[in-house]
């Protein structure tokens, strides 16, 4: 038996998609479903490249992260919504000018539309708290007025986010959020990827 034909090692044998075959894509699967497996211990890894990143803030960029999730946690928010709360900002280090797209990237095959929503717009709804002071339209939130939504993420920058620079605040360890991450990000469910019940 060739190396790599089974088990973990075991991998695809084309060199183009036309060639494949559905025990390429098998092992394809298979390799695929453990990747999946560890991206919470990923996503933890990430968050850390938030630590010691102020950008002139009081706090760090994970501090704050953790502040707002605590926050949201205290309050006796389900576990999605925290974990929402704790990722919003993790698209800061590869995405500064649209870090909440990168974060609901990340978040969209694992939450609800509401929360999805949430992540992908709480930039806008923040900006309600200071654009104004770098010459911007705080009401830009305004242009999603009546969206289902829009009560639901301004909500979340006020009681949350906005609030969440406080050097003083007890926040929760990161290691304290690694299960929630473990339940609510290994349970897809929007994907292109998942097979359509009948």
């Amino acid at each position: 038996m060739a190396d790599g034909e089974h088990g973990p090692e075991a991998r695809a044998g084309f060199k183009a998609m036309t060639e494949s075959t559905q025990e390429d894509w098998a092992k394809i699967a298979a390799a695929s479903a453990e990747f999946g497996r560890e991206l919470p211990k990923r996503l933890i890894a990430h968050m850390n490249l938030l630590k010691g990143d102020c950008g002139g803030f009081i706090v760090d960029r994970l501090e704050h992260s953790l502040q707002t999730a605590t926050r949201a946690h205290k309050d006796g928010r389900d576990e999605e919504y925290v974990v929402c709360a704790l990722l919003h900002d993790i698209g800061d280090t590869l995405g500064p000018r649209n870090h909440a797209d990168v974060a609901a990237a990340i978040v969209q095959p694992f939450v609800s539309e509401a929360n999805h929503w949430m992540v992908a717009n709480h930039a806008i709804f923040q900006g309600y708290y200071f654009f104004h002071h770098l010459g911007l339209d705080r009401d830009m939130r305004d242009q999603y007025r009546g969206h289902p939504h829009f009560e639901y993420t301004a909500q979340f920058c006020h009681l949350y986010d906005q609030v969440a620079f406080d050097p003083a605040y007890e926040s929760m360890p990161l290691e304290a959020f690694e299960p929630m991450l473990d339940r609510v990000m290994s349970r897809p469910k929007n994907s292109i990827y998942l097979r359509k019940s009948a």
